[in-house]
C-alpha cells in the first residue's frame, strides 16, 4: 500500500514537470490565424488594452498574447500554479488571486498596472465560473482606467473537451486555431454603481454572440 502512495506520488510530480514544456510545445505546432490583428497593432501604438477571452477557450489567446507582455491575474490552485509558469515563461506579469482569496488587492494591481500603460490580459469567467458569465473585473478595470476592452473569439477545429465546469477545450497539435479581436469597448468613467452593472451584463452578451460567430469567422 505504501508502495502505490509512494508511486502515484512520484507520478503525480512527473506529470507536473512535463506538462508545462508539452503545452508550450503544443502551441508552437497549432496553425493560428487573427483577424483585425492590423487594427489592434495600430490601436497598440497609442495605449495599452484589456483583452478577455473565456477561461474554457483560453490556452491559445495566452500564447498569441505573449508578445504584448501583460499583466494577468490567476487563481492561486494548484492548476494556477502550472499556468502560473507557462506564463512566466512568456514572460507575463502573474498576479496571483480570485474572488475569494486576495481578489480585491489583485484587481487593485491591474488597475495600477493598467494606468503604468501595460497590457491585462483577463479571462472575464473564471476561475471558477459560470461559464461565459461576465464577471465585474474587466469592465471596473476599463472604467477605472479609460483604456479599451478587446474581446477575442476563439476556434479549434481539432480539439479535446473536458468535463470541467468551463467545458476546457485543448486544440490537438497542428490543429486549425482561429482568433479575432473585437472593436475596442469603451466604459464610461462616469457610470454610476447601476448603470456599470448594467454595462457587465451588456458585454457579456456581446462577447457571447461575438464567439458564437467564432466558427463561421474562422470558415470565411
Amino acid at each position: 500500500m505504501q508502495f502505490r502512495k509512494v508511486k502515484k506520488k512520484f507520478l503525480q510530480k512527473l506529470g507536473n514537470v512535463l506538462i508545462v514544456p508539452s503545452i508550450i510545445v503544443l502551441c508552437k505546432t497549432l496553425r493560428i490565424t487573427v483577424k483585425n490583428k492590423a487594427d489592434l497593432e495600430k490601436l497598440l501604438l497609442n495605449q495599452n488594452v484589456i483583452f478577455a477571452f473565456w477561461h474554457g477557450l483560453m490556452l491559445a489567446p495566452w500564447y498569441v498574447l505573449r508578445k504584448y507582455q501583460p499583466s494577468t491575474i490567476i487563481s492561486s490552485s494548484k492548476d494556477g500554479k502550472l499556468l502560473t509558469k507557462i506564463l512566466h515563461f512568456w514572460k507575463y506579469r502573474v498576479n496571483r488571486g480570485s474572488s475569494s482569496k486576495g481578489g480585491k488587492e489583485v484587481l487593485d494591481q491591474l488597475i495600477i498596472d493598467a494606468q503604468n500603460r501595460l497590457n491585462i490580459a483577463i479571462t472575464p469567467d473564471g476561475p471558477r465560473g459560470p461559464k461565459e458569465q461576465m464577471k465585474a473585473g474587466t469592465v471596473v478595470i476599463a472604467k477605472k482606467t479609460g483604456i479599451p476592452i478587446i474581446l477575442l473569439s476563439v476556434y479549434y477545429k481539432s480539439k479535446i473537451t473536458l468535463k470541467s465546469w468551463d467545458l476546457f477545450q485543448i486544440p490537438l497539435p497542428f490543429s486549425k486555431v482561429c482568433i479575432e479581436y473585437s472593436e475596442p469597448i469603451l466604459i464610461d468613467k462616469n457610470l454610476s454603481y447601476e448603470e456599470t452593472d448594467l454595462k457587465i451584463n451588456e458585454v457579456g452578451k456581446i462577447f457571447i454572440d461575438f464567439q458564437k460567430r467564432a466558427e463561421q469567422n474562422c470558415y470565411s
